[in-house]
């Protein structure tokens, strides 16, 4: 669920973006919608309702949510100012070096990799797994970041909108996938209960 929360302005940036571009009227002021310095405006307002929705109703954030809305509003606004895309191309590979940096850090401060942070309430596993999970998150942070940034500046707009918004995600279901055979064995199942009881919390 969260996953889709945090998903959501990066769908209305996508169906902003590939709408043909046209004005509208709102209560007198007219607006063009439609296209990328029009998509870069939806992505901020979405962002900023979604997260600040989330903040309201959970009265917080965690880290990455914060980078990625301060990383939004930093990088969106210049892009709508200037109407440059340059300063747009540059969010995905350095929040992800953001991210990687973080658990980078995790390693030395704290008693927990950011990876156990993140997944040791569902898995219990030793700390040397941790520890490597860890180090393999660095590392695909730190490549993604790279494929981004080669993506934005040798690729058309189009695929470079269609890479941001689908092939992150993607490749990154990917990879959390390949490492289910390492974490299988520790994820925690709660013993079943009684048919009646699961039934009755069914209803």
């Amino acid at each position: 669920m969260k996953q889709f929360i945090d998903y959501i302005p990066l769908l209305v940036f996508f169906t902003v973006w590939a709408m043909d571009e046209r004005l509208i009227t709102v209560a007198g002021y007219e607006h063009g919608v439609g296209g990328i310095f029009s998509a870069a405006e939806f992505l901020l307002g979405a962002s900023i309702l979604v997260y600040g929705s989330l903040f309201l109703f959970q009265k917080r954030l965690d880290k990455f949510q914060w980078i990625t809305l301060v990383a939004i509003v930093l990088f969106c606004t210049p892009t709508i100012i200037f109407r440059n895309t340059v300063f747009l191309k540059w969010k995905a590979p350095i929040v992800n070096w953001i991210f990687a940096s973080i658990f980078i850090a995790s390693r030395f401060f704290g008693d927990k990799p950011a990876i156990e942070h993140m997944m040791g309430h569902a898995v219990n596993a030793p700390k040397e797994l941790w520890h490597k999970l860890n180090t393999i998150w660095i590392y695909y942070f730190m490549i993604l970041g790279a494929v981004n940034l080669a993506v934005a500046f040798t690729l058309s707009e189009a695929l470079w909108i269609q890479f941001k918004v689908f092939g992150n995600l993607i490749l990154t279901f990917i990879f959390v996938l390949g490492q289910m055979p390492l974490l299988a064995k520790y994820i925690e199942v709660e013993d079943e209960e009684p048919a009646e009881s699961a039934n009755e919390e069914s209803v």
